[in-house]
């Protein structure tokens, strides 16, 4: 049996914090190590309890959540960060992003989903809610990041095949809101903005799937 996921959290605000640790508590496979409502107070847990994720707001009192990140990103390169804001606008998220998250929730996400992009994060992949506001005319494109996971060439198979996100959640047993978050991360790292420009890239790199098969077996 794989061993837990360790999560540490912080949020100043204490229904939301209990709220967390609730949902989490009830997630398979992941263990709460501990829950800090400063950033502080989040470094010297980090320290004593080593966790493999932590899950943070980025504004909290005295040290901020980027401190935090960039912080823990210098001094425990392992362990994995996931940002947790109200903030949609593109310069948070790249701000998170930049300091060395490797996800970005905002507040609104539904509970269902947080484990599930927790585990994905832990694994190494780098997204962020898809309902943060698109670049503005005129700023600069967030540029390319590194190559697709067999999770997101799968998927990025499956839409330019023509699956639809809701066939697509019902065969990776996902909610739909979750493969949206992989098809933000891949519009991304692709440098594309939307669907039908993702789509022209599968077909152009030959990546897109002849029949419309079941994705759980492309997931292995």
């Amino acid at each position: 049996m794989d061993a837990a996921l360790k999560v540490l959290i912080a949020d100043d605000h204490p229904l939301l914090l209990q709220a967390i640790r609730r949902t989490l508590e009830a997630s398979e496979g992941i263990e709460v190590v501990g829950e800090a409502r400063s950033g502080q107070e989040l470094l010297a847990l980090v320290e004593r309890r080593n966790p493999d994720l932590v899950l943070l707001d980025l504004r909290m009192p005295g040290l901020g959540g980027l401190e935090c990140i960039a912080e823990i990103k210098r001094s425990w390169p392992e362990i994995k960060t996931v940002a947790l804001s109200a903030c949609e606008d593109r310069a948070s998220i790249d701000a998170a992003l930049v300091a060395g998250a490797s996800a970005y929730m905002v507040k609104s996400v539904s509970p269902m989903d947080i484990s599930s992009v927790l585990r994905q994060a832990s694994t190494g992949a780098v997204y962020h809610s898809p309902s943060a506001a698109p670049a503005r005319m005129g700023e600069e494109p967030v540029p390319p990041g590194p190559g697709l996971t067999p999770r997101e060439t799968a998927i990025l198979k499956a839409i330019a095949g023509g699956l639809t996100t809701k066939a697509i959640s019902q065969d990776l047993w996902l909610s739909e809101h979750t493969v949206k978050f992989h098809l933000t991360n891949i519009y991304r790292k692709l440098g594309v903005s939307n669907r039908s420009a993702a789509v022209r890239y599968a077909f152009e790199n030959d990546l897109a799937l002849s029949e419309h098969g079941p994705l759980v077996g492309a997931m292995a």
